[in-house]
């Protein structure tokens, strides 16, 4: 009998700059995404922590640092707190919509000016449309886009403000990148209801989890990352549900030299 997929062969990139720690280098282990069996494979490596760009998975390998750790929302048991209800309700009107991955002008304007608001200078700042159309497009498994518009108006479909990039997989949604009007002063918070919508659409599809890619404690910008409770974090152990104990961040203590005119 022969095996399903043959075993992939996986490669280690050069270090470079760790785009969340500073002063830390980053490496990765990537393997292609290729075949008819492309997409059980994928399945199986995101189970262990991997995460998709077009062809290829790929998880952080750092020597000496183990900060970037794979996070998914347990989407069956989520139950929104006070502040998620309230924005579930004042967004209610949106017009969300599950369309095949094929990148529109409109979809990579919106991502131009995510970047300028929320990344600018980043690793994505110079993409062109070319470049969005790979992203979106050089998909080898079962990916769609996530629309969300303002109402429509006699009958004219409603203006473009968020979008995900998402691979359903056969135990969860992976939220593949994620992008939205991050100026719209009437929608605050859009990219926290793109995620509450991606738990609720995967728990009404009967799927359990849905992946947030890597949380990083003490990072601010990754913080958003574990207001959806309950959250399970991958460890040596396996997949455990994160404590709000382990979700907080307490600087390391500083030690008090004294000076020698306190003497």
């Amino acid at each position: 009998m022969t095996a399903p997929f043959r075993f992939p062969r996986f490669f280690v990139t050069s270090p470079s700059p760790c785009p969340y720690l500073p002063g830390r280098q980053e490496r990765k282990v990537f393997t292609e995404l290729r075949g008819p069996h492309a997409g059980e494979l994928n399945d199986a490596l995101g189970r262990i922590g991997f995460r998709r760009s077009q062809s290829v998975a790929y998880r952080p390998s750092c020597s000496g640092c183990s900060a970037c750790v794979s996070v998914r929302v347990v989407a069956t048991d989520f139950k929104p707190n006070g502040t998620q209800r309230k924005q579930l309700r004042r967004n209610a009107d949106l017009e969300v919509t599950a369309c095949r991955a094929w990148a529109t002008d409109e979809q990579f304007q919106l991502l131009r000016r995510y970047l300028e608001s929320r990344h600018p200078g980043g690793g994505m700042a110079e993409m062109d449309d070319g470049d969005y159309a790979d992203m979106v497009e050089h998909s080898p498994v079962n990916s769609f886009v996530v629309e969300y518009r303002e109402p429509s108006v006699n009958g004219e479909r409603g203006k473009l403000i968020g979008a995900c990039l998402t691979d359903q997989q056969a135990d969860g949604l992976s939220m593949i990148y994620s992008f939205f009007d991050a100026d719209n002063e009437e929608r605050p918070g859009l990219g926290n209801l793109i995620i509450m919508d991606h738990i609720l659409r995967a728990r009404a599809a009967g799927l359990a989890y849905v992946y947030l890619g890597y949380w990083v404690k003490g990072s601010e910008r990754m913080a958003y990352k574990v207001r959806y409770r309950p959250i399970e974090v991958l460890g040596p152990k396996g997949w455990t549900l994160l404590t709000d104990e382990d979700a907080t961040y307490r600087p390391p203590a500083q030690k008090y030299t004294m000076l020698a005119d306190e003497l």
